[in-house]
């Protein structure tokens, strides 16, 4: 069956596909990851952090449980797997666990627009089918071995298929943090707006639990990650904003707009005397550059 025209589709190589394994797989993986891994299920994914002992994000990852019980699979969009994998093995001591990255050899397809899920579910599709993070609305991703990648983009090939500029364009605008470009291990989760969808407040111990649990109870971050606008081209990232004459933070990311004559992006600002109203400029070019988009604060 060929994708309709009304659905978009982007091809994409995983930075991280990770096969866990092993009988203690289940519980290792509770006790690192920040959301609660026994809701994963085959074809639903369970998003959520991976952190130090400070508390800062090293990476993000969907993990999506196998055929059995003892079998998981870690896969991320822009968080690279020897982090991941180094995050993991540093805290494997007795138990029965196994780590392989299957990155290389493993190939990705987002599916946008009404009807993605349905057309996924029309027959069985090798690999893993689940719903994906890209944008505010509904988004599914199918990942699979290389070897199933030409039979499939046949099938794919009916639909728009949209480039990693309008998809980084559509993250951007709907506010998702890329980790590690967004939030990385200076930052905390909540400083990315990640603290609801990916931190379980209910699930048990995880490294890093309570540095979170304090940061929830304080109530308040000094810092967030929010959405701005304006016109220009975008510069080298991460690119430091000023404030009428203050340092205000980082432009984190960015894409041009949907016009093409202007940018926007995600920037990291400091919220201490930060004026929304206020333009937001490069150094050294003295004309504001970028505002910040409204009722984010």
């Amino acid at each position: 069956m060929i994708l309709p025209k009304s659905i978009g589709f982007h091809a994409w190589k995983p930075a991280a596909w990770l096969r866990v394994t092993g009988g203690d797989a289940a519980g290792f993986l509770q006790g690192q990851f920040t959301n609660d891994v026994r809701l994963a299920q085959p074809g639903r994914a369970i998003y959520g952090l991976w952190l130090n002992q400070k508390g800062r994000v090293l990476a993000d990852s969907f993990i999506i449980r196998g055929q059995t019980d003892a079998e998981f699979f870690v896969g991320s969009y822009f968080s690279a797997a020897q982090v991941i994998v180094g995050r993991l093995e540093a805290y494997i001591v007795a138990d029965d666990v196994a780590v392989e990255d299957l990155t290389l050899g493993w190939t990705g397809a987002a599916l946008i627009g009404e009807g993605a899920e349905g057309w996924l579910g029309a027959k069985d599709r090798p690999g893993a089918v689940f719903a994906g993070r890209r944008l505010s609305g509904e988004s599914w991703e199918w990942v699979m071995p290389d070897a199933a990648w030409e039979a499939a983009l046949a099938g794919l090939a009916g639909g728009l298929q949209i480039g990693t500029p309008e998809m980084e364009r559509l993250r951007i605008v709907s506010g998702i943090p890329a980790v590690p470009a967004d939030a990385g291990p200076g930052d905390l989760p909540n400083e990315a707006n990640l603290g609801s969808e990916a931190i379980s407040g209910t699930k048990g111990c995880y490294l890093g639990q309570e540095v979170v649990a304090r940061l929830k109870s304080r109530g308040r971050v000094r810092r967030r990650l929010l959405r701005v606008a304006g016109p220009g081209s975008p510069p080298a990232l991460p690119a430091p904003l000023w404030q009428q004459g203050r340092a205000a933070g980082e432009l984190r990311s960015c894409a041009p707009d949907e016009s093409g004559g202007g940018l926007v992006g995600l920037a990291m600002l400091v919220l201490d005397q930060l004026r929304p109203d206020a333009p937001l400029g490069f150094p050294g070019d003295g004309v504001p550059a970028l505002a910040i988009e409204p009722g984010q604060l």
